[in-house]
């Protein structure tokens, strides 16, 4: 059962009974932004409930590593970039670069010769290696995988076999160290064509707009997403991958790890420009990171990525949301990665 609030229940004539038969066995802890909060959860999945869970902000909250001088340099996140060809050079660029913004302390970006030197010229703050399109890239990628915390697989990628190829050989070995895979873009376009490739495999974080997740839905099921039960179909497709972490972008984004269910609706704008799933995945990669490394004590035992795509997904919106007040219809993703220290700052420093 679901408490979501029993004054507004009782204000339309729905019963907490009511509620709870309709969700049967779905566990949906439904977000509102920060001055309407969800105050209790309950599971149908079991008899009792969950007693007294926080407050999902303050899970984020917890997961962040507090700044201070004695730390060295790479501690509080080492994130791989992997994407960027001829044709792609920004998503790579606003992935790398929104993962320092948050508070990585290094941002690698892995792509091809001719793409390289295009984002070095973004930013001197990106360390770029041009090796996506080497005959040895397994080699050049794994010489640097001991280093790195998160690698973020799919931004600016394409789909020339050879990268997409390439790229399954970086998942492949990101699994054998157990380093968390956050996948977007064309990375999707690659687990819809071989979704064994990541089935099972409890790290990966797959960030799906809605064609991509109607791919993805397609390809596991062999039916079309039902889209007047948007949190079902999350739910199931996160089953079928082997409880992976799926977030399912739109104008709510709606989260899953095949046992319960977010769902965010942080107020963002009406704006969509190109880019902002990129800030998505690069905010994402040094979440996961946090939330990871902080362990179940800090994440009150929820599943440390549900926590960490709830947010990345609420900070994308904060950020879109400050960009648009200021640059109304003009605004891009560039104002957007401008914003992010702010929006940081307001949703868990505050």
């Amino acid at each position: 059962m679901i408490i979501w609030g029993g004054t507004a229940a009782r204000a339309v004539g729905i019963s907490l009974a009511a509620v709870a038969a309709v969700l049967s066995a779905l566990l949906i802890c439904y977000w509102l932004p920060l001055d309407s909060v969800l105050e209790r959860s309950f599971s149908v999945h079991k008899a009792h409930s969950v007693k007294d869970m926080e407050n999902i902000f303050q899970l984020v909250r917890n997961v962040i590593p507090p700044l201070t001088t004695k730390k060295h340099k790479g501690q509080d996140g080492r994130i791989g970039i992997v994407g960027g060809c001829q044709e792609y050079t920004g998503a790579p660029y606003f992935a790398a670069i929104s993962a320092l913004k948050l508070g990585a302390d290094l941002s690698h970006v892995f792509c091809t010769k001719d793409a390289a030197p295009v984002i070095k010229s973004y930013s001197p703050e990106l360390i770029v290696h041009p090796v996506l399109d080497s005959p040895h890239t397994d080699e050049e990628v794994a010489k640097w995988l001991p280093r790195l915390h998160t690698i973020v697989i799919g931004p600016g990628l394409g789909r020339n076999d050879t990268l997409l190829e390439n790229a399954k050989g970086i998942i492949e070995k990101s699994k054998v160290r157990g380093i968390p895979v956050v996948i977007d873009a064309d990375g999707l376009w690659l687990i819809a064509q071989q979704p064994s490739l990541i089935q099972g495999y409890q790290r990966a974080i797959l960030t799906p707009n809605y064609m991509e997740f109607s791919r993805l839905y397609e390809t596991m099921f062999r039916t079309s997403v039902d889209s007047n039960d948007n949190h079902r179909c999350v739910l199931r497709l996160s089953q079928a991958l082997g409880n992976l972490t799926v977030v399912q972008k739109g104008e709510k984004d709606i989260i899953s790890d095949g046992e319960k269910v977010l769902v965010c609706s942080h107020e963002g704008s009406s704006r969509r420009c190109g880019g902002q799933g990129d800030l998505l995945s690069g905010s994402l990669g040094v979440l996961a990171h946090w939330a990871f490394l902080a362990g179940p004590e800090k994440t009150n035992g929820q599943n440390p990525f549900l926590v960490a795509a709830f947010g990345a997904c609420s900070l994308t919106r904060q950020c879109n949301n400050q960009a648009f007040q200021k640059y109304g219809r003009s605004m891009t993703t560039t104002d957007m990665v401008a914003e992010v220290g702010m929006a940081f700052s307001k949703l868990f420093e505050t």
